[in-house]
């Protein structure tokens, strides 16, 4: 099945910036906003992912002006070089989209610290950094917008996904506390909690291959649908969005189970299949 989420651009941007722009749904994001875009930045630590969706963005849209940038948001060093090259260049986002993440699928007493320290370094310390590198950029011109790509586990604690959940709700707590201090400057800050999406996450997450993450087909939601989504809620200055009408049935069961029942609910979540 072929899906065309494409949205008028009722919102254009001078400069929107993309992390984890090499596959995914950074690549969506990147895709979709290309249209409504003067410049568009893309980062991530695959270069030639990002040199072949840039020449493609300039192929469909020749009147976007594509920057790629090759980094590790892991490392503090690298994001301020890239603050840096943007300023030397020019390249001052009116929209930062914080998509780059990592996850890991396992228990976690069995997990190698060096990749949740990975994960922590990304989920959390990378995306609160870029964020305060660029606001006050926005606020003294006066123009803004942030989408903080967070998830549905944000909501609960999960049984093998102990650090992601959790890492995942300090976005969304973050994003909206954020979102309150910006209000005065008519910066909107939205948190994108997305459900299961087909994309390389999974691969990534996964320690044993042969081992999947539990998740019904059914609920799986196409990368399209969650980024067009995501776009049309910023633009009607939304604070959360659960791309597809499912996964936010299943969000507005979770926000109202009590927390002793959530508990008991998770107790019986698949934890192999």
């Amino acid at each position: 099945m072929v899906y065309d989420y494409a949205m008028p651009a009722t919102v254009s941007y001078s400069c929107a910036l993309v992390t984890g722009a090499s596959s995914g749904l950074g690549e969506e994001f990147a895709l979709q906003i290309a249209p409504r875009a003067e410049k568009l930045v893309l980062v991530a630590r695959r270069e030639l992912l990002l040199v072949q969706l840039a020449e493609r963005i300039r192929a469909e849209f020749p009147h976007v002006e594509v920057a790629v940038f090759a980094a590790d948001l892991n490392r503090s060093a690298e994001r301020e070089q890239l603050l840096e090259q943007l300023s030397s260049r020019g390249l001052l986002p009116d929209l930062l989209v914080n998509n780059a993440g990592l996850g890991d699928y396992g228990e976690f007493v069995s997990s190698d610290w060096g990749k949740l320290q990975s994960m922590l370094g990304v989920n959390i310390e990378a995306l609160t950094h870029l964020t305060h590198l660029l606001v006050p950029q926005m606020i003294e011109r006066g123009r803004g917008a942030i989408i903080q790509v967070s998830s549905l586990a944000s909501l609960i604690p999960i049984p093998d996904f102990a650090v992601y959940a959790a890492t995942k709700a300090y976005v969304t707590s973050f994003s909206e506390a954020l979102r309150l201090e910006l209000r005065e400057h008519r910066i909107p800050v939205l948190a994108v909690c997305p459900g299961p999406v087909r994309t390389e996450f999974g691969e990534v997450a996964r320690r044993d291959p042969n081992r999947n993450i539990p998740a019904k087909k059914s609920f799986y939601v196409p990368k399209q649908q969650v980024v067009a989504e995501s776009l049309a809620a910023l633009e009607r200055d939304a604070a959360r969005i659960y791309p597809g009408r499912k996964t936010a049935t299943i969000a507005w069961v979770l926000s109202n189970l009590p927390r002793v029942v959530l508990r008991f609910v998770m107790g019986f979540r698949p934890r192999r299949s």
